[in-house]
């Protein structure tokens, strides 16, 4: 008797543990914005992109043309339970380049400073709307025509 209400007592232990672990918050963080430090070493106006890429590093996203500006992102994002994930900070650091290459402006930005720009949006339209798995399949049977293998 005391052996089943010491497993039950544990079990219900376990179950409060996994409970409480599980409705706290995690935090992922995504992306490389440079320090201050780093940044003080480049001089508008003088340094070039090759400078910029010796003392910072090559970033991960530049500007649409190969000669485009370079964007450091960095974001943070809060999983709290079952909750949508929320991006709590995200940090946009800007350099620009003039047309002879050099730094143009290093700009950075904030969430405070605008809106949630969404970095990246993976979701492919389907042209089925309302029509499930099988409905799909079984609805192909009746429109096989045997002519068109042989032409």
């Amino acid at each position: 008797m005391f052996a089943v209400k010491k497993r039950v007592l544990s079990g219900l232990g376990v179950l409060g543990l996994i409970a409480v672990t599980g409705c706290s918050a995690q935090y992922s963080n995504h992306g490389y914005v440079p320090p201050e430090e780093e940044l003080a070493d480049l001089v508008v106006g003088v340094d070039n992109r090759a400078t910029v890429d010796d003392v910072i590093g090559a970033p991960s996203t530049s500007g649409v043309r190969s000669d485009g500006d370079y964007y450091y992102i960095r974001s943070r994002i809060r999983k709290y339970g079952v909750k949508k994930p929320e991006v709590v900070e995200r940090q946009v650091l800007a350099i620009s380049f003039n047309e002879s290459d050099t730094i143009k402006n290093i700009e950075r930005f904030s969430l405070a400073d605008g809106n949630i720009v969404p970095l990246a949006r993976r979701v492919t339209e389907t042209s089925v709307k309302g029509r499930g798995f099988l409905k799909q399949l079984l609805g192909n049977i009746g429109n096989f025509d045997p002519s068109d293998i042989l032409n």
